[in-house]
């Protein structure tokens, strides 16, 4: 039996999803092992083994193509712990990254500094240079300076360089010169260049993407060398690929080299997956995907049946953070999982998160130390939770523990412990709520006209309370939900962009530079088809875009090629009409009065690996579903009461749930909460009904 592994390493769990030839899947689960991330990895593949009636060293033998995605590159730019980078830049320039774009959060809140750039001002160098806007050398290399500068980083401890001179995009020579320099002063210390990453328009987004691939380089080459090698240790011979934020997958020699696709990876593959399971229920074309792990919210869309992809990438809050500035699926995360923990304020008002109890030392319910009350408490005390059958019954809850945290929060509060986790979970509730309608409603989609996709260990506690609260009636909860990212990756393709800058207008479009810019694109797209190493053969498609604006207006939209390339004034009267179209579609605007800027022009290349998603047989006949036991479980609106429990693998397609109700699987729980309901559809999955 061949088989294909996807793995997810969350913050908290690492899944893993084994599917075989007849598209069979298996899920596994274990805590994630941050020290060294094959342990987890191997501890979550054991589970599926074990299921299988087989062991790891095996099931890896028979396994051709092994999928994984990380928050390792994410959780080391948010905590800090990157390489010492040196930022070399154009002299004048030396506050790009300090600078930002200028933003800020919230303009009145005077109670915070100004954040500190994403490398400190006293690692950037300014080297004597400058390139024009039009590709002239306006002061020419200073080949001494940069060598003494050089010295200086090697002198200094520096492991990685940054380097980003104004105008490279037009005229690099000054950027390779200075690789070669680096090369030669700085033997095996990896650096990046602002060209060859990002050749766009924008000072600080190709200098902050610049920074942070730089920063990346000697921890995820490290990591990514690490796994694969004690993958093969381990008996793999097979295909590694890793998951990127464009919603694809790529070698891990590529990423090695561009490890700032690794940012937001996982997240990235939850909307694939949703994307995959509303056409196998067939269900609308516009998806908002949530998926709820131990750490954090992401909420994603699917639009018109497509992913939604977006340039204006943040690690952190937007304007404090720091730009990612490649395009990736938008995701927007929060701290709001099953481990956030719960907190009073000194107002005396009751937060959640977005500090999170993690793996280690988890909620207090894991009995690994945990003294702060979490989601994952509060659901245990509720009831909602079974302490036995937490992950298939192979991980044990610590019951007195989770009343103990939550105890004590509720005395805090003067509640009783029934109302005091009611509303932590609420509380929850909101804050996804909040992200969900930062983009749907404010980016021009009604939620009452989508369907919900919920994934992730927690998703099923409160999937249909937040349903209710935006209008959603219908909320897929897959089979695999609890490792949503990870099943993600079993629907993936290969996917590579690249990105040229070639400003122009409308009214006096430059046909020749815009085509020799959409011809250097698809010269690359070509030759990363050609080199890349087992899938010749494969279904392939190259999509076209560019980022524009009315003229006069600060952002751009990326908005698809209607032509590949540009014959004369009526292929421009297409492009300007479909960016009219886009712009009216978020903004609900058509200003056809004024001309289309061009910024940045786009190309991306998809080469399939799986077969694509079948929609669902015909409905299966309806049939009552017989719980196996009750429970009593408190809900804000009826109390505590007993409510009928059933196990996933007792209910058959067709089988139906009236809430109040709950429904176990192994790795997941299902709150079907008064007046809702749910059933079993034909390919397995769950089919919630906030309306009943």
């Amino acid at each position: 039996m061949k088989t294909r592994i996807s793995v997810d390493t969350g913050g908290t769990f690492t899944d893993v999803v084994v599917s075989d030839e007849a598209g069979r899947q298996w899920i596994g689960k274990a805590l994630t092992t941050p020290e060294r991330i094959f342990d987890g990895m191997r501890a979550a593949i054991d589970v599926v083994a074990e299921d299988l009636g087989t062991d790891t060293r095996s099931l890896l033998g028979t396994t051709d193509l092994l999928i994984y995605g990380t928050t390792r590159a994410t959780n080391a730019v948010v905590t800090g712990n990157t390489a010492k980078t040196a930022f070399l830049t154009t002299r004048g320039f030396r506050d790009t990254l300090v600078l930002r774009e200028g933003g800020k959060f919230d303009p009145h809140d005077y109670s915070q500094d100004y954040p500190d750039p994403y490398i400190p001002r006293r690692h950037t160098f300014e080297i004597d240079e400058r390139i024009g806007a039009g590709g002239e050398v306006v002061t020419p290399l200073s080949e001494a300076q940069a060598r003494a500068v050089l010295e200086q980083v090697r002198d200094r401890g520096f492991g990685a360089v940054a380097i980003c001179l104004i105008w490279a995009t037009v005229n690099p020579a000054h950027e390779i010169r200075l690789a070669a320099l680096v090369e030669e002063i700085l033997p095996g210390i990896p650096y990046t260049l602002s060209h060859r990453l990002i050749p766009i328009v924008r000072e600080y987004r190709r200098a902050s993407a610049t920074a942070i691939d730089a920063s990346l380089k000697p921890l995820m080459q490290r990591h990514l060398t690490e796994m694969e090698a004690d993958l093969r240790a381990a008996g793999y011979a097979g295909e590694v690929l890793i998951s990127t934020s464009m919603g694809g997958c790529q070698h891990v020699a590529e990423l090695v080299e561009r490890p700032i696709h690794t940012l937001k990876s996982g997240p990235a593959m939850a909307p694939v997956a949703g994307r995959a399971y509303r056409i196998i229920e067939g269900q609308p074309a516009d998806v908002i995907v949530c998926d709820t792990g131990g750490t954090t919210f992401d909420v994603g869309l699917v639009r018109d049946g497509e992913l939604v992809h977006t340039r204006d990438t943040w690690i952190g809050r937007r304007w404090i953070g720091h730009m990612v500035a490649m395009s990736t699926v938008d995701v927007r995360s929060i701290g709001a999982g099953g481990g956030s923990i719960a907190w009073i304020d000194a107002g005396g008002l009751l937060r959640v998160g977005p500090q999170s109890a993690g793996s280690v030392p988890g909620p207090a319910c894991y009995g690994r130390g945990g003294d702060q009350p979490t989601v994952t408490d509060a659901a245990l005390v509720l009831g909602f939770v079974d302490p036995d059958f937490f992950n298939g019954g192979r991980m044990a809850l610590d019951v007195d523990a989770a009343h103990r945290v939550i105890g004590r929060l509720a005395a805090a509060l003067g509640k009783t412990p029934d109302e005091a986790a009611a509303a932590v979970m609420t509380i929850a509730n909101e804050l996804m709520i909040k992200a969900i309608h930062e983009i749907t409603v404010s980016e021009g989609l009604n939620p009452r006209d989508s369907v919900l996709v919920a994934g992730g260990g927690a998703a099923g506690l409160n999937i249909v309370a937040i349903a209710r609260e935006l209008g959603c009636d219908t909320v897929i909860l897959p089979k695999m939900a609890s490792a949503l990212s990870a099943s993600g990756m079993q629907f993936s393709d290969i996917v590579f962009e690249q990105t040229q800058s070639c400003v122009t207008l409308s009214g006096r479009f430059d046909t020749d530079g815009v085509n020799a810019a959409l011809d250097r694109i698809g010269g690359e797209l070509e030759r990363f088809r050609r080199e890349l190493k087992g899938a010749q053969g494969s279904e392939s498609r190259i999509e076209l875009s560019v980022e524009a604006r009315y003229q006069s207006q600060v952002w751009e939209l990326s908005t698809p090629l209607p032509v590949q390339r540009f014959a004369g004034p009526e292929d421009v009267e297409k492009l300007v009409e479909a960016f009219h179209n886009v712009h009216d579609r978020v903004y609900a605007v058509r200003d056809e009065g004024s001309q289309v800027e061009c910024v940045n022009w786009k190309g991306q290349i998809a080469i399939r690996l799986a077969e694509p998603p079948q929609p669902n047989a015909a409905p299966p006949a309806a049939r009552q579903a017989v719980p196996s036991g009750h429970r009593e479980v408190y809900f804000a609106t009826t109390g505590r009461a007993p409510v009928p429990i059933y196990r996933g693998g007792d209910l058959a397609p067709g089988a139906s749930v009236a809430g109040p109700a709950i429904i176990e699987e192994p790795t997941t729980t299902i709150v079907v909460d008064p007046g809702a309901a749910a059933r079993v559809s034909a390919s397995g999955n769950y089919i919630l009904s906030a309306a009943g």
